[in-house]
């Protein structure tokens, strides 16, 4: 499942709720992003 995130509210938004339009359902931006995971650091030796 995915989740997107509001840039304006900062909610969290499924991806069920997005089929007809790209539009936070809690305050009616348009911008969505979808966070990332950290990535670790290896150092090579």
């Amino acid at each position: 499942m995915s989740l997107y995130k509001c840039f304006d509210c900062g909610k969290q938004i499924k991806v069920e709720h997005l089929k007809k339009k790209v539009r936070c359902i809690y305050c009616g931006s348009k911008i969505l992003y979808k966070p990332r995971e950290a990535s670790a650091k290896i150092k090579a030796r």
